[in-house]
């Protein structure tokens, strides 16, 4: 793949990671209002179960298409996973393999959650960490504009 098609692949990823971190946040303020308890309404099991499906989009559209859209505007070589985790690391992207792993945890978690009791708590955890995955793409976005005059 040249420059200039990975550059254009990066913008693409950029623009579809800024959609999905605006509907984020969007979910992520009326479920704050919301907030944690034992039991919800319907509507607000609702506004929750589309918070925690927004935040498993945008942590896997960073992680499997932008990060790697990043390597390739830098010319490494795809890899693996661990690898493009490696050196988003090393670009100040995260603070550690061990916070992505966290995040992507929490994905994992919601694609696998049905039980009412563990619902509650995959919640509580989506609040917790959606901040998270919107101030990762704030570094996305600062270090793209920065180094690959993509953003």
């Amino acid at each position: 793949m040249s420059r200039i098609s990975s550059l254009r692949q990066l913008q693409e990823n950029l623009a579809a990671m800024e959609s999905a971190i605006r509907w984020l946040q969007r979910s992520l303020g009326i479920c704050t209002a919301i907030g944690v308890k034992p039991d919800y309404a319907p509507e607000e099991y609702d506004a929750f179960e589309t918070l925690t499906s927004r935040y498993a989009r945008a942590i896997d559209l960073i992680i499997r298409k932008l990060l790697r859209s990043i390597d390739l505007v830098e010319f490494e070589e795809p890899g693996t996973l661990i690898d493009t985790v490696n050196r988003a690391e090393k670009r100040s992207l995260i603070d550690s393999a061990a916070e992505l792993r966290s995040l992507t945890d929490l994905r994992n978690e919601i694609a696998h959650d049905y039980i009412k009791a563990e619902l509650m708590h995959t919640f509580a955890r989506t609040l917790q960490y959606a901040p998270r995955v919107i101030a990762l793409a704030d570094r996305i976005r600062s270090y793209s504009r920065k180094n690959l005059t993509a953003g």
